[in-house]
């Protein structure tokens, strides 16, 4: 029969999403939400001991049985099954992570728990789109393209405006289309191709470079300005060389400031989980969400 801390695990089993901040290593994220959850489980009221029937001498009794002992029976519980001994119930589990944030990076981060792991990685065997904020800042670049890095080059910045802007925006996105039409290996003149395009549904057979599938400036106050980011195979360092280029394109510099996932697949910001929410009750009733 499963114990309440059994039960309670099987019901953990699936895929939720938490929030990961900024500064943070992903699996300081992972080890972190491990622990509440096994603290959750064995919070559980523990079964009662087992109990054995023992002989033990009577007191005071009169020396009746052979040698001169009497002995009487009683129910005695079972101490090397006592949590004090054996440890807490549930001493480790399996918690998977989905597609990694680096350190500098923040925003949604897919995990999953113990068999949700097949889940997780059956959904990103379907090449998920994934969603960025991204922050820029014109005038500066480093050496590897972030705030952080080793400054090596300042430049103006005056003659960029909105429109030259846009227009540098929609040409990287113009030449990402084309690299996922020739990755998805359709035939672009079949009805088959015309009818995934529709629903959005083109994508990379197999492995492939990272590909932008929507890019968009969203806010543009010079020397800053932030872009909408949907990609496909992506790391977080090749989102900031896209700050980079785009600064090249438009005869200046630019540096990444931040880059946030808004989306990964299925998982919005909504549905990720703050520092707060990392316990077992919590994550239980994001799993059960995901499923319903």
């Amino acid at each position: 029969m499963a114990t309440p801390a059994i039960r309670t695990l099987r019901r953990l089993e699936g895929l939720f999403c938490v929030y990961k901040p900024s500064g943070v290593h992903w699996k300081l994220v992972r080890d972190t939400v491990e622990t509440n959850i096994l603290k959750g489980l064995n919070a559980a009221p523990p079964q009662p001991l087992p109990r054995n029937i023992c002989f033990q001498p009577q007191a005071g009794g009169r020396a009746e049985a052979p040698g001169g002992l009497t002995l009487r029976t009683a129910s005695l519980p079972v101490l090397a099954k006592h949590p004090l001994v054996t440890g807490p119930e549930i001493q480790h589990m399996k918690v998977g992570v989905g597609h990694r944030l680096d350190v500098a990076s923040s925003g949604v981060l897919v995990l999953s728990v113990g068999n949700g792991c097949k889940a997780l990685s059956n959904l990103y065997s379907t090449q998920v789109t994934r969603e960025y904020t991204v922050e820029g800042e014109f005038g500066t670049a480093t050496a590897d393209f972030s705030h952080t890095g080793r400054i090596v080059e300042r430049s103006t910045y005056d003659h960029i405006t909105q429109d030259k802007l846009d227009r540098v925006v929609a040409m990287l996105q113009g030449a990402n289309q084309k690299a996922l039409l020739m990755y998805s290996n359709v035939d672009m003149k079949s009805q088959e191709a015309y009818e995934m395009a529709a629903r959005g549904l083109l994508g990379p057979e197999g492995k492939s470079p990272p590909i932008l599938k929507g890019l968009r400036c969203i806010h543009f106050q010079p020397p800053n300005f932030t872009l909408e980011v949907q990609c496909l195979n992506d790391t977080q360092k090749y989102l900031r060389r896209i700050v980079h280029e785009i600064g090249l394109e438009l005869r200046s510099t630019a540096m990444c400031k931040g880059v946030r996932r808004t989306r990964d697949g299925p998982f919005t910001l909504k549905d990720a989980l703050t520092h707060q929410q990392w316990t077992a009750s919590d994550v239980m009733q994001a799993v059960s969400q995901y499923h319903a």
